[in-house]
C-alpha cells in the first residue's frame, strides 16, 4: 500500500538558489511540452506520449545549458505528470493541463537516489537538507517531491510502499449517516453536532489588514514582496487551521463507526451561489470526504456516497412519508403521517445512513452517481498516494 509522509525542510540559503533553479527548470520544460502539445494536437488531432517528450530532452539539454543544472531524473518525472495530466482529462477526472507560472506553490520531484540520514534529506544536486522528521517511516521509498508554499515554506512529500495488503472490509456492525451544513458542520445520525469553526471569517479582519497594506506598495518594490509574503502566511494559516480541524473529526467518525455514509454534494455547484459561495468553501466539505473515505480503506471500513438528489431532508424517516417542500430557513417539522417532530437535520442523517444500508445490503457499494474518481490503469503510482497523518505529535512549525 502506498502512503505519503510530508515534513517540513529548512534548506539553506544557496540550496534555496538551487531548489529555485530547479523549481524554474521543471516548471519551463512543463509548459515547453504542453505548448508543443496543444501544438501537435491542433496540427494533426494527435497527441505526444510521454516517451516522445523524454526524448526531447537531450537536444534540449545541448540548446539550453542551463537544463544540467537540476537532476536529470526530475526533468522525466515532468513528462511522466504531463502524459498523467492529459490521461487523467480524457477519461473526464480532471481539468485540461494548464502552464505553470513562477507565482505560487512550486515543486520537483525525485524518483530515485534519496535517502534520509537522521535529520537530513539527501538531494541529488542539492546535498544534505535538513528535514524536522517528526515521525518515522516504514517501506521503500518510492518518489519524494520538495515543494515550496507562497509563504516561502518548504516541505517533502515522501511516497513510501510498506509492502502491506489492503485491509479487508470488516463486518458492518455499526453505521452512521453524515449531513454537512454551515450552522453546524457536521450533524450525525445519533444526534451529535458539531460546529462550523469559520475559520476564514475569523482571520477575515486581519486578513483584510494585510492585503490593504500590500494595495499601496509600489510593484516591484521590496516592500510589497514583504507585504505579499504576509497576506500568503495569513492563507497558510487558515488552511493549516481547517486541515487540523478536519483530521481530528474524520479520524474520530471513522474511529467510532464501521460504516460511514454521506451525501455525494457538487460543491462545484453550489460555490456558484454567490451568497453561499464564501461559506461553503470556507466550510470544506470535499476535503473531509476524502479525509474519511482513506482513513476507511486503511481501517477495513466502508465508505459510502449516496446519491446527491436523494429527498433526505424531506422524507420522514419513522413512516417515510415525503413532504412537498422544505425551505433552507425551515429547521424543524413535523410529519402529517405519523406526527413525529424531526429535526431537519438529524432526520437527514438518519435517512442517509439507512439508505446507505440500503444500497449495502444489495450486495454492492457502488454509488449511483459513478463509483470512484480514480480508475485503474493509471500511469503513476503518485495517484495512489494518501497523506499520513496518526500518530503526528503536535508541532509549531
Amino acid at each position: 500500500m502506498y502512503r505519503a509522509y510530508k515534513y517540513r525542510l529548512y534548506p539553506t540559503a544557496d540550496q534555496q538558489v538551487s531548489l529555485a533553479k530547479s523549481f524554474g527548470c521543471a516548471r519551463w520544460f512543463w509548459n515547453y511540452a504542453l505548448h508543443l502539445c496543444q501544438q501537435t494536437y491542433q496540427s494533426t488531432g494527435k497527441g505526444l506520449s510521454r516517451g516522445y517528450l523524454q526524448g526531447l530532452l537531450p537536444a534540449l539539454k545541448r540548446e539550453y545549458e542551463w537544463l544540467k543544472e537540476p537532476y536529470s531524473q526530475c526533468l522525466q518525472v515532468v513528462a511522466l505528470n504531463l502524459s498523467t495530466a492529459y490521461k487523467n482529462f480524457f477519461e473526464k477526472r480532471a481539468m485540461l493541463p494548464r502552464f505553470k507560472s513562477k507565482h505560487g506553490r512550486q515543486s520537483i520531484s525525485y524518483p530515485q537516489n534519496v535517502k534520509f540520514d537522521g535529520d537530513y534529506l539527501h538531494l541529488p544536486k542539492i546535498g544534505a537538507v535538513h528535514c524536522c522528521v517528526h515521525r518515522p517511516f516504514e517501506g521503500t521509498i518510492k518518489m519524494v517531491t520538495v515543494s515550496r508554499n507562497s509563504d516561502g515554506k518548504y516541505f517533502a512529500s515522501v511516497l513510501v510502499d510498506d509492502g502491506q495488503e489492503k485491509v479487508e472490509s470488516l463486518p458492518s456492525d455499526k453505521a452512521v449517516g453524515i449531513d454537512v451544513g454551515l450552522n453546524h458542520f457536521a450533524i450525525t445520525s445519533e444526534g451529535s453536532k458539531f460546529a462550523n469553526p469559520r475559520h476564514f471569517a475569523k482571520h477575515q479582519r486581519n486578513l483584510k489588514r494585510k492585503q490593504q497594506r500590500l494595495s499601496r506598495k509600489r510593484k516591484g518594490s521590496r516592500n510589497r514582496q514583504k507585504a505579499r509574503l504576509a497576506v500568503a502566511r495569513v492563507y497558510g494559516k487558515v488552511a493549516r487551521c481547517r486541515g487540523d480541524f478536519l483530521h481530528k473529526l474524520s479520524r474520530k467518525v471513522v474511529n467510532e463507526n464501521q460504516v460511514i455514509v454521506v451525501e455525494n454534494l457538487n460543491v462545484k455547484g453550489m460555490v456558484r451561489n454567490h451568497n453561499l459561495a464564501k461559506a461553503i468553501s470556507d466550510a470544506g466539505w470535499g476535503m473531509f470526504c476524502t479525509m474519511l473515505k482513506y482513513k476507511a480503506e486503511w481501517e477495513g471500513k466502508v465508505y459510502l456516497e449516496i446519491d446527491r438528489f436523494f429527498p433526505s431532508s424531506k422524507t420522514c424517516h419513522v413512516c417515510l412519508n415525503r413532504v412537498g417542500s422544505l425551505p433552507l430557513e425551515v429547521r424543524a417539522w413535523t410529519c402529517e403521517g405519523c406526527g413525529t417532530h424531526h429535526d431537519r437535520d438529524i432526520n437527514a442523517a438518519i435517512n442517509i445512513r439507512n439508505e446507505g444500508l440500503r444500497i449495502l445490503s444489495l450486495g454492492t457499494s457502488d454509488t449511483a452517481w459513478g463509483g470512484n474518481v480514480r480508475q485503474p490503469g493509471k500511469t503513476s503510482v503518485l495517484l495512489d498516494a494518501v497523506p499520513v497523518e496518526s500518530g503526528s505529535p503536535r508541532s509549531n512549525l
